[in-house]
Formats: structure tokens, sequence, C-alpha cells
């Protein structure tokens, strides 16, 4: 090869690697990007291990931020600042610092299902767990009644456990979606696989007692079959709200329960 000859060669190869780094530079940032906007049951969506709906978006992306909607028992990052604070100076309700302990403190006083009073299993992974709460059934086995999603909020190693939302798969909430503002009556809407169900709605929000709203008696059954109902509320706002469902009654009072977060 003459010295005319490599000199083109050499040019070629040149602009033959700047187009191939043109081009993956551009295929990377034509990508999508994890967000905290909820994906879908159809909005209240998997943030969890499975393929099953989820009532909670993608992770938090700073200590002093939280990219989920607070549900309990905090309802703030500044209120679990302030537990922190406490928990240092004389080791103030070391429970929160319990995945477990407080997916059902969460259950059984926050939404009142006295009957769901077992773990049946927890998965841990970094900042977030998926702790699933449930009862024993006449035969003394173990069944899951939801998946209770949480997830670290505020920073450091004692920072602790908050209520995000529920996985969900044979009982969902579809509308209103995950982090929406709502306004009383609430349209609830989802999916249910059971037979011969009897939904009940509650509307609750961290610092009060007693549902905010509550509705019982909505007929649903089916095989992945859509169930709607409308619930009115009453609370002053600006609030984070929790919406939860649940069915039972054949072996237990609550059998199955599914919750998302809103605000209004």
């Amino acid at each position: 090869m003459n010295a005319a000859a490599q000199r083109r060669w050499v040019s070629a190869m040149l602009l033959t690697a700047v187009a191939l780094t043109v081009s993956v530079a551009c295929g990377e940032s034509g990508r999508g990007s994890p967000t905290s906007t909820p994906t879908g049951t159809p909005t209240s969506q998997s943030a969890g291990p499975t393929s099953a709906a989820s009532s909670t978006p993608g992770a938090p992306t700073a200590p002093d931020r939280f990219g989920y909607q607070p549900l309990w028992p905090f309802d703030s990052v500044a209120a679990a600042d302030a537990w922190q604070r406490a928990y240092r100076d004389g080791g103030h309700q070391p429970w929160h610092l319990d995945a477990e302990t407080t997916a059902l403190s969460f259950t059984q006083q926050y939404l009142g299902y006295a009957n769901v009073d077992t773990v049946v299993d927890t998965s841990v992974r970094g900042e977030q767990a998926w702790v699933s709460v449930g009862f024993d059934n006449p035969n003394g086995d173990s069944v899951t009644a939801a998946v209770v999603h949480l997830a670290r909020i505020g920073a450091g190693e004692d920072a602790p456990w908050e209520v995000v939302g529920t996985e969900d798969s044979t009982l969902t909430v579809t509308e209103p979606g995950y982090g929406t503002t709502v306004k009383s009556p609430i349209a609830v809407s989802g999916v249910l696989s059971g037979v011969d169900e009897s939904l009940r709605l509650r509307v609750l929000r961290s610092d009060q007692q007693l549902p905010i709203g509550e509705r019982a008696g909505i007929p649903a059954g089916g095989t992945n079959a859509p169930w709607t109902a409308s619930i009115p509320f009453a609370t002053n706002c600006p609030a984070v709200l929790t919406v939860a469902v649940a069915t039972g009654g054949h072996v237990a009072d609550v059998e199955r329960f599914a919750v998302t977060g809103v605000r209004c």
C-alpha cells in the first residue's frame, strides 16, 4: 500500500470510529430513566419484586426528600427526623426501626384490620421492605392478606420505616392514581378475583384515629373483574390520605386488602 492509499485508509477508519461513537451516545441518551411517577395498576403499580400490581412508584431520590406518599406512621420527612432526634436522645419508640412491627401496626392499628395479626414473609432489599401480613385459617395455615411495602424515610442508619403502599395481585386499587389529588367523594375502582365478595372502603389520615370516610357492602366478584364505588370523606385539606379496600367474611373478617396514597 503506497503512502496516499494508507492515508485514505486511516481517514476511513477514523470516520467509522466517530460514527460508531455518535451512534452509541445517541442510543444511550434515548433510554428512559427511572422516575417517581406511579406506573400501573394501572396507576397503583409495581415497585415490588414481582409483576404484581403495587400502590407505590419508584424509589426515593435523596435523604431530605421522599419519593413516595408517606402514609404511616409519619406524615413527612420532618416528622421522621423529629422521631430520630428523640430516639437518639433516649431510645424513644424503637419499633420504628423494625419493618415487620411497623407493617403489622399499620394493618391493625391504623387500618383497623384486627384479625390480620401474622407476618407470613419478609423481603428487605436496601432501603425498601415488603412484609406479607395475614392470618391463620381454620386449618392452621398462614394466609397472606396483603404485602405491605415500606421504605426508609430520612437519612442515617437509624432512619425509620414508613409504609408507602401495598403490592397487590387478586385485589387492586387502580383509581385514584397513586399520589394524585382528590376531592370528596372519591371515585374508587380496581380489579378483583373472588367469589361472592363484599368490599369495604376506608379513607384515613395518619394524624386521626378514626377513618374520615367509610363505606361497606359493595358487591363484587369474578376473575380479574373490575369493581367501582364512590366514597365521601370529611377532613381539612391539604393532607395525605390513605384509601383502603378490603374483602372477607368467608373464613375471616378481613381476608385481603389493598391501599393507595393520595392527597387532598
